[in-house]
């Protein structure tokens, strides 16, 4: 029955997002509606005490989902179940503003006897204590191996009653599988400052260093197959679900996947970067996929991360009056690109100038808030 439904409902929302045209009689947000207008930010990272970051965001009429983390660097400073029981706290302050997406608790166990048994219970109990979606992380495919020394990728049989308890319990699976095509290339060939920022900093994750490892293919393959075995599950590929090079690729996914939404997450940059050439395409694809389409950041508590040539490069030691000042630059800029109707420029593109996209305003809601109270139910 659960599926059916499911099913039903992912069909009507594809209908709508077939027949809604842009209608000559929409009317438009401006940039001054900013403010006004309820929006909430699907992707953030809040592990510490400083709660400037939130307070801004409430402010400024967003609320947030921030993400417990399993990433090595952080589990190793505070355990995914501190994460989770800290979040929860802060809930408790923020009880109208703030929702949680935990994690696999061991990914790095996964050979271990009695780990998807282990993984269940904590995901039961996450649920449970309000959880409304669970992230896999791309140590999936890029990090855990089997004893063969193959990579385990998110399609491994392994996962099966995993992703089916996910969807019996009619919680979103938010996956970040693989990374954007740029980690391919070498850094002057990248596309996005933010990307040549990122890799520079990190190149356990360029993949051009490290060749005998997955290809992009391979992790969105490995993504393609999860999908075809579990139809009845509510995914939300984040970062564009490694598909932000080229809206047709991700049309393609969308189009072949009911169940696939995606969030926006350190990816509008590449809206922008391919608007640059072709704008009627980035905004026809808003057009036609407005259902499926998600806003966030992935910020931490310090605001988004400083762009290359930024004066204080590490966010960390933003002042709280920084933090607020550049968390309400970020998000006035994104909003400016999906309202105002005409050219602007971004630091992730020095040098470069795009027409931003004048979206209806129906279209707007729908990327702020509506899609997330559709595809993270629970959160209002």
């Amino acid at each position: 029955m659960a599926g059916r439904m499911l099913s039903l409902f992912i069909s009507l929302l594809i209908l709508q997002g077939c027949s809604n045209t842009d209608n000559p009689g929409s009317e438009y947000y401006s940039p001054d509606d900013y403010t006004s207008v309820p929006k909430f930010n699907s992707h953030v990272h809040l592990h510490g005490d400083n709660t400037t970051y939130i307070d801004q965001s409430v402010d400024d009429n967003f609320k947030l989902l921030s993400f417990v983390s399993s990433s090595p660097n952080r589990t190793r400073q505070i355990s995914i179940i501190d994460q989770e029981k800290h979040t929860l706290q802060l809930m408790e302050s923020y009880p109208e503003d703030l929702f949680l997406t935990t994690t696999l608790l061991n990914p790095y166990g996964f050979n271990e006897e009695g780990w998807v048994e282990e993984a269940i219970a904590h995901m039961d109990q996450s649920f449970k204590n309000g959880a409304v979606a669970i992230k896999i992380r791309k140590s999936i495919g890029m990090e855990v191996r089997k004893p063969n020394g193959d990579f385990v990728r998110i399609d491994d049989p392994k996962f099966d009653p995993i992703i089916q308890f996910i969807a019996d319990n009619n919680i979103t699976l938010i996956g970040h599988i693989g990374e954007p095509k740029n980690c391919w290339l070498p850094l002057e060939e990248m596309t996005v400052g933010g990307d040549r920022q990122y890799y520079s900093e990190n190149p356990q994750y360029h993949m051009y260093l490290h060749p005998e490892f997955l290809s992009h293919e391979d992790h969105i393959s490995a993504v393609e197959n999860m999908l075809e075995k579990h139809p009845d599950v509510r995914y939300v590929g984040a970062h564009l679900a490694s598909l932000e090079y080229d809206v047709d690729e991700l049309a393609k996914r969308l189009d072949r996947f009911p169940n696939l939404a995606v969030d926006m997450a350190e990816r509008i940059s590449h809206f922008q970067y391919q608007a640059v050439t072709d704008w009627q395409k980035v905004r026809d694809f808003f057009i036609k996929y407005q259902d499926r389409l998600i806003y966030a950041t992935d910020d931490s508590n310090y605001g988004p991360k400083p762009y290359f040539g930024a004066e204080l490069t590490d966010q960390t030691l933003r002042t709280d009056q920084q933090i607020r000042d550049a968390t309400t630059e970020n998000y006035q800029r994104h909003w400016k690109f999906f309202t105002y109707d005409g050219v602007m420029t971004a630091p992730k593109l020095p040098d470069m100038e795009f027409r931003a996209l004048n979206l209806p305003k129906e279209v707007v809601d729908k990327i702020y808030l509506e899609n997330a109270q559709i595809w993270f139910p629970g959160i209002l």
